[in-house]
């Protein structure tokens, strides 16, 4: 029985025994597919665990390629409206309502493992993001894996093979250091990805190893360049949430199990799930196409203009009534703390 059948049941005066009561059907859902990483190594088993923890009472269906309705950047609100029972979010998708959230995609900020930056961004998210996100129920805020360039044709091996490039941009941040480095850059959600590159809208685009399979890259694509050093070239922030009344209609016992698989832990976990995909995408990646690393020379002069976009970034969040230098700090400052515990992620 779903949350809202039982309560359709309470109204119309039906009679609902105490065995079927307790047992809860929620619907979470997401825009990629379910055989991405994400989906494949966090939200499945993630929803197993739930259900095997509450011996079946609480089980969550999770529905990809938003299936249920609506579009990528609708999904904050669908869960805040109780259109959904919850969901995988990208705050970015809606430029400008979230702008402390940003701090984590500037570039060059977090390290090239997802589980890290997902440390630091749950760290983040518990100092300025919790009011932000007051409309519902967190369950985790994540960072996927280091985004790269993935291109037809070479290689990119300085920063002027950027000019004349157009390249699909992930985040208003992203989009921002691409046009520093000389590229056209177009915004634009991971589904229409695959069908601008076969229709040469773009040449190329900044995104995960982990999406690349799913997207085909190994066949739309011929060259794929990373950045040296530790540090990603740009993130993406993510939020794993619910609907407020659905996590408050729940008795105790199920929301303390929802609440053993929330925040630090669940965070780490939808990390490390980016970095499985990661591994697995760029085998698959380096089968097809030619595979780079750009010079640490070069790489150094992209963190310049990198630096140029931060500046921008903390002039355009003072202008908002934000301390931008505060909030790159403490961004900075939770990556820091989170360097080198990749592989702290267990699952119970």
């Amino acid at each position: 029985m779903t949350l809202k059948s039982a309560a359709f049941a309470a109204v119309m005066g039906c009679a609902v025994t105490p065995a079927v009561a307790q047992d809860y059907t929620l619907h979470f859902q997401h825009f990629v597919s379910p055989l991405s990483a994400n989906p494949t190594y966090f939200m499945e088993p993630w929803a197993k665990a739930i259900e095997e923890q509450s011996g079946g009472r609480l089980k969550i269906v999770l529905h990809p390629f938003m299936e249920l309705g609506g579009a990528a950047p609708e999904m904050y609100d669908m869960i805040a409206d109780g259109i959904v029972d919850g969901g995988w979010v990208i705050p970015g998708y809606e430029a400008g309502r979230f702008p402390e959230a940003e701090a984590l995609e500037l570039p060059f900020m977090t390290t090239k493992s997802a589980e890290e930056a997902s440390a630091a961004a749950w760290e983040y998210t518990q100092e300025f993001l919790m009011d932000d996100f007051a409309d519902v129920h967190l369950i985790a805020a994540h960072m996927h894996g280091p985004g790269l360039v993935h291109k037809r044709g070479p290689l990119i091996e300085t920063v002027e093979d950027f000019n004349g490039l157009t390249l699909r941009g992930p985040t208003r941040t992203a989009t921002m250091l691409l046009e520093k480095l000389g590229a056209t850059a177009v915004g634009m959600p991971v589904p229409a990805f695959p069908e601008a590159l076969a229709k040469g809208v773009v040449d190329g685009g900044a995104i995960t190893w982990e999406q690349s399979p799913s997207l085909k890259l190994d066949e739309l694509t011929d060259s794929h360049s990373d950045v040296a050093g530790d540090h990603a070239l740009y993130n993406l922030y993510f939020l794993w949430a619910m609907n407020h009344d659905v996590y408050d209609s729940l008795p105790a016992d199920l929301q303390a199990i929802i609440d053993a698989n929330s925040g630090l832990y669940a965070s780490r976990w939808a990390g490390y799930a980016h970095d499985t995909g990661d591994a697995l995408g760029r085998e698959i990646m380096a089968a097809a196409n030619d595979i780079g690393e750009i010079s640490e020379a070069e790489t150094a002069r992209m963190v310049s203009l990198g630096d140029e976009v931060v500046a921008e970034w903390i002039a355009e969040m003072d202008a908002k009534g934000f301390d931008g230098v505060a909030l790159v700090d403490a961004a900075r400052s939770d990556v820091a703390a989170a360097a080198g515990t990749k592989g702290a992620f267990v699952q119970n």
